[in-house]
Order: structure tokens, then sequence, then C-alpha cells
């Protein structure tokens, strides 16, 4: 079982995120969104539904994650999104994530996204499966 090093959570107004993209004329999901997300999102039932939701997972991962690093930041397009066969949405940890989650001690990030209405919610964990990670907490307890 692994331990969660970190947790994040976000909420996005849909018509906010399709107001600027309107008002950016596209760069704004250009700039946050890998190519593969922006074909997903083109063959999505609402693309900005879509698009709502996937960054959500992207503030989310950043929430669970940047407190962790040196960095405090990244390009949220290293958070790139993918549906697995059984419908549930999973980080993919490419090139540009790894080295970053390595960096922070992180082994995956696990999350999850819903929508109702005119908002998309995401949660992200993001899980270390070392046992060092443990003994690091149960110290600092006894503090």
């Amino acid at each position: 079982m692994g331990n969660v090093r970190g947790v994040g959570i976000d909420l996005v107004k849909i018509s906010e995120l399709r107001d600027l993209d309107q008002r950016t004329k596209g760069a704004f999901l250009r700039r946050s969104f890998t190519e593969q997300e922006r074909q997903d999102a083109a063959s999505a039932q609402d693309p900005y539904v879509f698009y709502a939701g996937r960054f959500a997972v992207k503030e989310a991962v950043f929430k669970a994650v940047a407190h962790l690093t040196e960095e405090k930041t990244f390009d949220f397009r290293m958070v790139e999104t993918k549906r697995l066969p059984d419908g549930s949405p999973r980080v993919v940890i490419g090139d540009g994530l790894e080295p970053f989650l390595k960096k922070a001690g992180i082994d995956d990030v696990l999350i999850s996204i819903s929508n109702e209405g005119e908002y998309a919610v995401a949660i992200a964990e993001a899980i270390s499966w070392e046992a060092s990670c443990m003994k690091e907490r149960s110290s600092k307890k006894e503090e």
C-alpha cells in the first residue's frame, strides 16, 4: 500500500473556461493542454466540460505535488490525462512529469474527475510506494 504525500483538489467553472478560451482566441488551450488532450476534447460531447475537468486535474496535481519540490511550480502541459478502457481517468507519467515526480519522491498520482451543471472538480493524490516515507511520518509524530 502506498503512502499519500500530497492531496490536491480543484473546482473549475465551465463557462469561465469557455470565456477564457474565446478571449484568448485559443491561446489558453494551446498553452495549457497537450496535443492529445486537445484531440480528445474535439471528440467529446462538450469539449469545454472535458477541458474544465482536465484543467481541474492539472491544478489538483499541482496542489498535491508542487509543495514537495524546490521549484514549487511546473508547466501544466506536463500533466496529461488519458481515459483508460474502463472509463477511469489516469495521469500519464511521461518524459516531462516523471523526473519532476521523482525529485518530489512521488511514484504515482491517482485522480478522480467529476462534473455537475456548471462545474468540474478533480482530486489528486500523490503516492509514494517507499516504506521510508512511512518511517519519516512516524518519526515526525514522535517529535
